[in-house]
C-alpha cells in the first residue's frame, strides 16, 4: 500500500481496492450534538474516569451443548483417539475440516451455530452463547492473595487496584509537568548560544495545557530548532542515568568466556555513556560475514519403514515420504495432531506433494490413491525416529561431545561477524528446516507444511569491498545487497505467511543492546508528554468530528488496557486484529459501561476480556457500532494505525502506540518498588519481585493462556513438597525411636503425620524413592564402566550391579517393615535427639522454600512475566531492585540475559529512577 493513503480509512481503501466485492459501511464523518444528548440521557455519567482493570483471569470457556458427543480424532489410522481438553484453554470453534467455508475469514468460521434472533450491541457475548444452546463458564476471578493483598478486606478487589492504577496516573501527571518545569529552568540557565531554541523552549512551556490543535505552530518551530532533526530515537535527557553512567566507568569488566573476544577488551566501549553514537542513517561502513548455515539434505527412510495406507505399506517418493516423516515424527505432539485444522492443513499438503511427485504405490507398485485421513497410519515412521532418538540419547557423554564439538567446528565460520573492523556475534545463522508450521494460540495455518529454503531465495547484505559468501555448490544467491541502512545479514521469505526472516547480530551486541536502550529510552521520554496526551484525548472523545472521536477512543483504549494498534492484514494471512482493526462483532457493549473484547490478536492468541470504561467511550463505541453497520464492518473505519501513529509524532519524536505498553509497564513498575521494602529470605524477596511483577501485569493488562504442563509441573512440585515433609515425619519418628520420652515432652501433634499425607500416597511415594534409588545406582555404575572404558581398563561385570541393586532392594524391606510396625529405626552414626532436631529445623527451611516458590509458580501462571520482564519492563528496574535488597541479579536474568542487558546492569545503581 502507498504511503499516499495512510490516513484513508480502512472502508475506503476497501472500496477502492473493491475488496471481497462487497461495500463496507462507513461512519458518518461528523456526529450531531443530538446524538450525544439522547445518548447522555439513555447512559448518564457519573464523570468518573475509569482506569480500567480486568480481573477476569484466562480464557471464558464455551461448550456446544448440541455437540457433546465426542467426534476423536484419527491420528495414526488406527482408530478415534479422543482430544484432550487443555483447562486452561478454549479453541475457537472452527467450522467442521469437510465444510465449504474454507474462503471465509477465521471469525465467521467460529460462528458454527445459528445467530441469535436478540443479536443487539448491548446484548453480551455471554447471552448469546447461551441463546445459541451452548454452556458458558465464565473465568475465574483473581484472587487477593494472588498478588499480595489481603484478603480479609472489605474493599472490592477490582476498586482497590482501579484506585491503586488512578493514583498510579496522577503521579504521572505530577511527574511530567515537573519534568517540563525543570527543563524550562535548565533552558533559562543556558547561555543564550541559541536564541531560537530557547525561544522555542518558552512556546512549549508556556501551552503546557492547551489541546494539540492549538500548540501545532510551536510544534513546528521546535522540530526546525532541534539541534539534531534526524536523529529520530534520541533519547530524553536524564541527569540520573548520566550520573549512574558515569559511576559506571568504575565497575570492572566481568571474563570472557572466548578467549577471541579477549583480544577486543582494549576496545571495549560503553556505548550506553554516549547515546548518539550509532545514531546516524548508515548503520555500518564495513560489514563481513559468511552468510548462513543451511540445514542437511533429506536422508531417505530405510526401506523396511513405511507409511501404511489403509493397513498396507506404500512407497512414496522420498518428497512426500519427507512430508510425511514431518507428520510422522511428531505423533506424541498430541496437542497438535490430535488438532482437526492441523491435520487438515497437512493433508491438504499432503495430497498436493503425492500428486506433484507421482502419488503412493503398493507392494505390486500399482498406484494407491491416498484420499482419506484416518486410513492414513504414520506409526511405523514414529517408531524409526523415536528409536532414533532414543539411540541419540543413550550415547555417551564422550560420544555427544564428539558430535557436537563436530558440529561446532562446521558452523564457526559462520557465528561471528566483522561489524565496522570489530568482531560480533551473530544470533540466528541458521535457516530453518522444512518441517509443519505450528503456530502460536489458534492460528489458521497450523499444520501446512513450511518448505525448505534453497540459496536461490536468499538475499545477502555485505560491504561492498568484501567477499562475498560463497552458496552451497550447484546453488547462486537470489542477490547481494550492501545496504547499510539495514542491520540484517542475510534474509528470504517464508512460505506460510509470506514473511520475510531475517538474520541478525545477537541479543548481546552493541547493536542490539543500542535498539533496547533507544527503545526504553523513549518510553522514559514519553513521561514528560503523557499528561497532555492523556488530556487531550479526553477531551477529543466528545470532538464532532467522527475521525478525531474514533483517534481519542482508540488512544484511550491502547493506553488504558494495553491494546495494540494491529495493522490491516492480508487476505492471505491469520485473521488477527488490533484496535485500529477491530470488527463489528469483536466488541460487545453491556450498560452502563462494560465493554466485552473478543478477537484472535498477536501470534492468533485469543483476546477476550471485559472491562468497565469511562461513559463517553461507551457511548462513543455505541455510536460506531450504529446500523447500517454489521459483522465485517470496521469499528474505527475512519481511522488507521499510520494515521494514529502520525498523529501521535506531534507530541515527541518517534511516538507510537506501542510505546504506550513499555511506558506503562515500566512506570508503573518504578512506583511499585519506590513503595517496596523486600525483606526476608532471597527466595522471600525474589517472591517480592516477582508479586510486583505480576501486578505490573494485571495493572497494565498483560496476560496469557495457562500452559499446557502447567497442571503437571505443579503436580510434580506438590509431591516433591510432600516428599520434604515426609521425610522430616519420619526424622521425628527416629527421635521417639532414640527417647520414646520425647513424645510426651513435645506432645503428640508433634509427630502426628501431616494433613496432605495418607497411607495410600506413602506407599506409592516409598515405590518411587525405591525406582529412583535403582536408577541413581544403575546410572552411577554404567558411568563408571564407561570411564574405565575410556582409559583402557577392564569394565565391571553386571554381577556387581546386581550387588549394589541390593541397597534398593534392602531400601524396599525397610520401608515395608515400618507400614507394618508403624516404627522408624533411627539411621547414621551415633543418631541423637539434637542431631535429629536439626535435620528437622533443615527440612523446615527447604519445605518453607518450596511452599513459596509453589505459590509464585501458581499465582504466576497466567501472567507471562518472562515476556513483561524482558520486553515491556525497562531491565535497569530490575537492576535497581538487585542492587537496593541485595538479591544476585542471576536470580532473574539468566546468562544470555544478563549479556543482553549488560548495558542496564552496568549502567546504572540503586538510586537510578525510570
Amino acid at each position: 500500500m502507498s504511503s499516499s493513503d495512510d490516513d484513508m480509512p480502512l472502508a475506503g481503501k476497501r472500496m477502492a481496492n473493491g475488496t471481497n466485492g462487497v461495500t463496507p459501511h462507513l461512519s458518518a464523518a461528523t456526529i450531531p450534538s443530538t446524538l450525544d444528548a439522547t445518548l447522555d440521557r439513555q447512559i448518564p455519567s457519573n464523570g468518573q474516569v475509569m482506569p480500567g482493570i480486568s480481573i477476569a483471569h484466562g480464557d471464558v470457556k464455551v461448550e456446544d451443548t448440541a455437540s457433546s458427543k465426542d467426534k476423536g480424532a484419527v491420528v495414526n489410522g488406527a482408530g478415534a483417539s479422543k482430544r484432550k481438553v487443555r483447562e486452561s484453554f478454549t479453541r475457537p470453534d472452527y467450522a467442521d475440516a469437510e465444510s465449504s467455508d474454507d474462503d471465509l475469514p477465521l471469525s465467521k468460521k467460529r460462528r458454527t451455530t445459528t445467530a441469535v434472533e436478540s443479536d443487539s450491541d448491548d446484548t453480551p457475548l455471554m447471552a448469546k452463547a447461551k441463546a445459541n444452546g451452548q454452556i458458558v463458564h465464565m473465568p475465574p476471578r483473581l484472587s487477593a492473595h494472588q498478588i499480595g493483598e489481603e484478603s480479609d478486606s472489605d474493599v472490592p478487589l477490582g476498586q482497590k487496584l482501579a484506585k491503586q492504577k488512578q493514583k498510579i496516573e496522577k503521579a504521572a501527571e505530577k511527574e511530567a509537568k515537573q519534568i517540563r518545569k525543570e527543563e524550562k529552568k535548565e533552558a533559562d540557565k543556558a547561555p543564550k548560544k541559541a536564541p531560537s531554541a530557547k525561544k522555542v523552549k518558552k512556546e512549549e512551556s508556556s501551552d503546557d495545557d492547551k489541546p494539540l490543535s492549538t500548540r501545532a505552530p510551536a510544534a513546528k518551530k521546535a522540530k526546525v530548532a532541534s539541534p539534531k532533526p534526524t536523529k529520530k530515537d534520541k533519547p530524553a535527557p536524564a541527569s540520573a542515568s548520566k550520573k549512574a553512567a558515569t559511576k559506571s566507568k568504575a565497575v570492572k569488566k566481568e571474563e570472557s568466556a572466548d578467549p577471541e573476544d579477549e583480544e577486543d577488551d582494549d576496545e571495549q566501549v560503553n556505548w550506553w555513556e554516549d547515546p548518539t553514537k550509532g545514531d546516524g542513517t548508515n548503520k555500518w561502513e564495513t560489514l563481513q560475514h559468511n552468510g548462513v548455515v543451511f540445514p542437511p539434505p533429506y536422508k531417505p527412510l530405510p526401506k523396511n519403514v513405511k507409511m501404511k495406507y489403509d493397513g498396507e505399506p506404500v512407497t512414496l517418493h522420498p518428497d512426500a515420504e519427507e512430508v510425511a516423516g514431518f507428520f510422522g515424527g511428531m505423533l506424541n505432539s498430541t496437542h497438535n495432531v490430535e488438532n482437526p485444522t492441523f491435520q487438515k492443513n497437512f493433508f491438504n499438503d499432503f495430497k498436493a506433494i503425492l500428486k506433484k511427485t507421482g502419488g503412493a504405490k503398493n507392494r505390486q507398485g500399482e498406484k494407491v490413491d491416498v484420499r482419506e485421513f484416518a486410513k492414513c497410519d504414520f506409526k511405523p515412521i514414529f517408531e524409526h525416529y523415536d528409536a532414533e532418538r532414543a539411540a541419540k540419547k543413550a550415547l555417551s557423554k564422550e560420544e555427544k561431545k564428539a558430535l557436537k564439538q563436530e558440529k561446532d567446528e562446521a558452523e564457526a565460520p559462520f557465528t561471528h561477524c566483522v561489524w565496522d573492523g570489530k568482531r560480533q556475534k551473530v544470533g540466528n545463522f541458521r535457516v530453518e528446516p522444512p518441517s509443519l508450521f505450528r503456530g502460536r494460540g489458534d492460528h489458521p495455518k497450523t499444520g501446512h507444511v513450511k518448505t525448505r529454503v534453497m540459496p536461490e531465495q536468499v538475499t545477502i547484505n555485505i560491504g561492498k569491498e568484501a567477499t562475498v559468501p560463497v552458496p552451497p555448490e550447484g546453488h547462486r544467491w537470489k542477490e547481494v545487497k550492501n545496504d547499510k541502512q539495514g542491520t540484517w545479514l542475510a534474509m528470504w521469505q517464508e512460505n506460510i505467511n509470506g514473511n520475510y526472516k531475517y538474520v541478525m547480530l545477537a541479543a548481546n551486541s552493541d547493536v542490539k543492546g543500542q535498539s533496547d536502550y533507544k527503545k526504553f529510552e523513549k518510553a522514559r521520554e514519553l513521561k514528560k508528554h503523557i499528561d497532555r496526551i492523556r488530556k487531550d484525548y479526553q477531551k477529543d472523545l466528545k470532538a464532532e468530528a467522527t475521525a478525531e472521536r474514533q483517534r481519542a477512543t482508540a488512544m484511550y483504549l491502547i493506553d488504558r488496557f494495553a491494546l495494540r494498534a494491529g495493522n490491516e492484514k492480508g487476505d492471505e494471512e491469520a485473521d488477527t486484529v488490533g484496535c485500529c482493526s477491530l470488527k463489528y462483532e469483536n466488541v460487545t457493549l453491556r450498560p452502563p459501561n462494560v465493554v466485552i473484547f473478543d478477537f484472535l490478536g498477536k501470534d492468533s492468541i485469543r483476546f477476550h476480556e471485559e472491562f468497565e470504561v469511562d461513559a463517553q467511550v461507551f457511548k462513543n463505541l455505541k455510536i460506531f457500532k450504529r446500523p447500517p453497520k454489521g459483522d465485517g464492518d470496521d469499528l474505527f473505519d475512519r481511522l488507521t494505525t499510520a494515521g494514529l501513529n502520525k498523529h501521535l509524532k506531534g507530541y515527541m519524536d518517534g511516538l507510537t502506540a506501542k510505546v504506550f505498553r513499555t511506558y506503562n509497564a515500566s512506570f508503573t513498575m518504578s512506583q511499585l518498588l519506590s513503595e517496596m521494602k523486600s525483606e526476608g529470605t532471597i527466595p522471600e524477596r525474589v517472591k517480592d519481585y516477582n508479586d510486583a511483577n505480576r501486578r505490573v501485569a494485571i495493572l497494565c493488562n498483560h496476560k496469557r493462556t495457562v500452559g499446557a504442563g502447567h497442571a503437571g509441573q505443579m503436580e510434580k512440585l506438590g509431591d516433591r513438597l510432600k516428599g520434604l515433609k515426609y521425610q522430616q515425619w519420619r526424622v521425628k519418628q527416629m527421635m521417639i525411636d532414640v527417647d520414646p520420652k520425647i513424645k510426651k515432652k513435645k506432645g503428640a501433634e508433634y509427630f502426628e503425620l501431616p494433613d496432605d499425607l495418607d497411607e495410600e500416597w506413602i506407599v506409592e511415594h516409598q515405590a518411587f524413592l525405591v525406582e529412583q534409588e535403582k536408577t541413581k545406582i544403575t546410572k552411577k555404575f554404567e558411568k563408571e564402566n564407561e570411564k574405565l572404558k575410556a582409559e583402557g581398563e577392564k569394565e565391571m561385570k553386571p554381577k556387581e550391579l546386581d550387588e549394589r541393586l541390593k541397597a534398593a532392594t534392602d531400601l524396599e524391606k525397610k520401608m515395608k517393615k515400618e507400614n507394618k510396625t508403624k516404627k522408624v529405626e533411627a539411621e547414621g552414626k551415633g543418631p541423637t535427639v539434637e542431631k535429629l532436631e536439626e535435620q528437622v529445623k533443615k527440612f523446615d527451611t527447604r519445605i518453607a522454600t518450596m511452599a513459596i516458590q509453589a505459590e509464585d509458580k501458581e499465582n504466576n501462571k497466567e501472567v507471562a512475566l518472562g515476556t513483561s520482564k524482558i520486553n515491556y519492563i525497562d531491565p535497569r528496574l530490575t537492576v535497581v531492585f538487585s542492587k537496593k535488597f541485595n538479591v544476585p541479579i542471576e536470580k532473574f536474568f539468566s546468562k544470555t540475559l544478563r549479556e543482553k542487558f549488560e548495558w542496564a546492569i552496568k549502567s546504572v545503581d540503586e538510586n537510578w529512577t525510570f
